[in-house]
């Protein structure tokens, strides 16, 4: 078939072929609307590109769904003249200083506006409906390039520097065509079909936490809570995550941990095992630990905290430390594992392996060490995630103002902003109760300490019950007035009993379509404002 097209590098010398040669066997086969094209080494060689053309022709009124790289990733369905952030424009000094290259694809994949992009699965919608899903995930990303003005549709493997050594069979593309997607998550089946309902401490009082705040919200808790997570604020530094504040919390977690169970709820983490902060223990006594680029410098994942630096994935006292970390909170009683900055994993790979190997290593450790605990992936790479972890974040934080400040709405795909993990919610779906069970992130209604309009706020705890299987808040519950619980508890009817039939977009409204007690219902948000609205 000459629509394939894959290049190797032997010595130096980079070769592109469409069919086997002296130096590589291509197995290309067809089943049905499954594909699989496989390759062997006939000697040992680097893989440098591998990819697929389809003709596809576009309508001007299509609708292509540009699914991000990783949770945070903005994800939706998008017109033609629409284009996703992206980082081209920022400035050089800027990059350098806050990495923002690092939170998403752009740290291996030059992204620009001139056409969409979807990764691993994705699809049109319009005169001649397409989707189209990877089953390689555990080997490489399948990138999926939206070409409208040349009627084509690339397919990228993203095998690039993929060392096989002389025999090794690698397989470069694994992926279906279909009119639509529900074969393709049917093919899925999740860890985990429970719904949870719970309390995070983030997103009121974000690091500012202590342990009498903490029993404080805990003795306030709901008593419909399944889940009570401590979030970030804990450890001294992010990185040293066995050295517990010892001003905030002077009695460590356990007892808070035996508290949280006496209440009859499962205890939850946050973690983010494969990050250290400039300011913490681990960074200045183990840089070694830490990924270096080719300059020597720290491979750095973002500017959180005092600025965060990527664990090295190649560094087996690194990956002890991971372990190691992972069994004292299970030692410590906690039930529920939420494991963030994920995508720190793929920015420093393990020699010779791609991105999607390298995640599918650490992921896997992770699973391994924490058994047959509850995880939450966040800030994670999606197909990673599939059949692994219970629950996975499928957008950015929600925000306390409805979007991110002027200038990160210009450039940022994965800044925080409850406008777009509203989006990410209704057009990821598809995931939920397939690949895992989704996370919306929080919903919010009380009234103190947040920026969102009352309609906002409304409409962003009736999606998350609609659309997610974690139903999680930083509210104090118990605060809320006639009004707010009657909210809550029609979020909390919708979350158990409702189901989502149909959901489609049209122009700057999405309408969606539900069944709550045998009725049918609809609903239609306007996606810009963040209101929603019964039909």
């Amino acid at each position: 078939m000459t629509d394939l097209l894959v290049s190797y590098r032997i010595t130096g010398q980079v070769t592109e072929v469409s069919d086997s040669d002296e130096n590589i066997r291509i197995e290309d086969v067809v089943s049905g609307n499954r594909r699989t094209v496989t390759v062997t080494a006939l000697r040992q060689m680097r893989l440098y590109e591998a990819s697929i053309r389809l003709p596809h022709p576009f309508a001007r009124r299509d609708r292509i769904l540009a699914n991000g790289y990783q949770s945070w990733t903005e994800t939706r369905e998008c017109y033609r003249p629409e284009h996703l952030n992206n980082l081209n424009r920022v400035p050089a000094g800027i990059e350098n200083r806050f990495h923002f290259k690092a939170y998403g694809s752009q740290a291996f994949w030059p992204f620009d506006s001139s056409y969409h992009l979807g990764f691993d699965y994705s699809y049109v919608k319009g005169s001649k409906p397409l989707f189209i899903g990877s089953f390689n995930h555990k080997n490489a990303y399948l990138l999926i390039q939206f070409l409208e003005d040349e009627d084509q549709i690339v397919l990228h493997s993203d095998v690039s520097h993929r060392l096989l050594k002389e025999g090794e069979t690698f397989t470069v593309f694994d992926y279906m065509l279909a009119e639509d997607g529900q074969a393709y998550f049917d093919a899925y089946t999740p860890r985990t079909t429970k719904k949870l309902f719970g309390y995070t401490s983030w997103y009121n009082h974000y690091q500012n936490i202590s342990e009498q705040l903490i029993l404080d919200a805990l003795e306030n808790a709901d008593s419909r809570f399944d889940l009570f997570q401590i979030d970030d604020g804990f450890e001294t530094f992010v990185g040293d995550w066995l050295d517990i504040d010892p001003v905030k919390f002077p009695n460590g977690l356990r007892p808070i941990v035996d508290r949280i169970h006496e209440k009859g709820m499962m205890a939850g983490i946050w973690l983010s095992p494969f990050v250290a902060e400039n300011d913490s223990k681990l960074m200045q006594e183990h840089p070694d630990w830490i990924a270096h680029d080719k300059n020597d410098d720290f491979v750095y994942a973002g500017c959180n905290w005092s600025g965060d630096a990527a664990l090295d994935m190649n560094n087996p006292e690194a990956m002890d430390y991971v372990r190691r970390v992972l069994r004292h909170y299970v030692d410590l009683g906690f039930d529920f594992f939420k494991l963030d900055f994920l995508y720190a994993t793929n920015l420093r790979r393990i020699h010779g392996k791609t991105h999607a190997e390298t995640a599918e290593f650490a992921y896997g450790l992770m699973r391994e060490e924490l058994g047959d605990r509850l995880i939450l992936g966040c800030g994670a790479t999606l197909s990673n995630c599939f059949e692994r972890f219970d629950y996975c974040r499928i957008g950015p934080d929600v925000s306390l103002r409805f979007d991110d400040v002027p200038y990160m709405r210009i450039f940022h795909p994965e800044r925080i902003s409850t406008k777009v993990t509203l989006q990410n919610t209704i057009f990821r779906h598809g995931l939920d109760g397939h690949m895992f069970q989704n996370d919306p992130d929080v919903f919010l209604l009380r009234d103190d300490n947040i920026r969102l309009s009352q309609g906002q706020r409304e409409a962003l705890t009736k999606i998350n019950a609609l659309f997610g299987s974690l139903l999680m808040t930083s509210d104090d519950i118990g605060k809320y007035d006639g009004q707010k619980r009657a909210v809550l508890e029609e979020a909390l009817q919708l979350f158990y009993e409702g189901k989502v039939l149909d959901w489609y977009r049209k122009d700057r409204t999405i309408f969606i379509t539900y069944e709550l007690k045998g009725e049918t219902h609809q609903l239609r948000y306007e996606f810009n404002r963040g209101i929603l609205r019964e039909e």
